[in-house]
């Protein structure tokens, strides 16, 4: 039995106690992290609870739960950070992509703790992967917001498309991702690929405007 708490407590620690010992911005980044590892933890919690509730197996319910919950505990952070300090697009940005990241890989080393080490290569597609997946995911609902943030009468129906998109597709990562063969292989590739098209293309333009 895996308990994801303690986990979380041996990573949170070393981050929350440098966050008090660096640099404001060094420091922001930092606080991005460890709220992507608390999403993370609690949306174990919220959808397990809700897979027990609704009586779905743990593999169904990593299809059609776990995305929603994920991608909405991933967002609330980047909603508070908005809300409250009115930030530049820039800082918003990385925001969305550390929180991102904290989430991917605490969710990482919890996979590893469940399913083990020994298939190096699998876990390192894997990994790139998931770590793909879920900045692709928010940076989308972040790049997103600021086009639709000014827009009052945009914002609930804007949110609401842009969850469900994200979700959509961490959805379908979710499935592809547990086949085997040439598909697990695909849906690794896929958040990769658009990851890489977007910092090559669009990255420069996006901060920029």
């Amino acid at each position: 039995m895996n308990y994801i708490e303690n986990i979380y407590i041996c990573l949170a620690a070393p981050l929350i106690l440098a966050i008090v010992c660096v640099k404001r911005e060094t420091g922001r980044a930092l606080v991005f992290l460890t709220s992507g590892m608390t999403a993370c933890l609690f949306s174990a919690y919220i959808s397990t609870f809700i897979a027990s509730l609704t009586g779905t197996d743990a593999l169904t319910a990593s299809y059609e739960i776990s995305p929603a919950v994920e991608e909405v505990l991933k967002f609330l952070p980047l909603l508070f950070y908005l809300l409250v300090f009115e930030p530049e697009k820039g800082s918003a940005l990385s925001g969305a992509m550390y929180v991102s990241v904290g989430f991917a890989t605490f969710e990482n080393v919890c996979f590893l703790t469940s399913y083990g080490t020994s298939d190096l290569l699998r876990l390192t597609i894997r990994g790139f992967g998931t770590g793909a997946m879920h900045v692709m995911c928010g940076m989308v609902v972040a790049v997103g917001l600021f086009f639709l943030w000014e827009q009052i009468y945009l914002r609930t129906v804007g949110v609401f498309a842009l969850m469900c998109f994200v979700t959509s597709f961490h959805g379908v990562f979710n499935i592809l991702v547990n086949q085997s063969g040439a598909v697990f292989w695909i849906g690794c590739a896929i958040p990769m690929t658009v990851l890489a098209v977007y910092l090559i293309f669009f990255r420069k333009s996006m901060v920029a405007s």
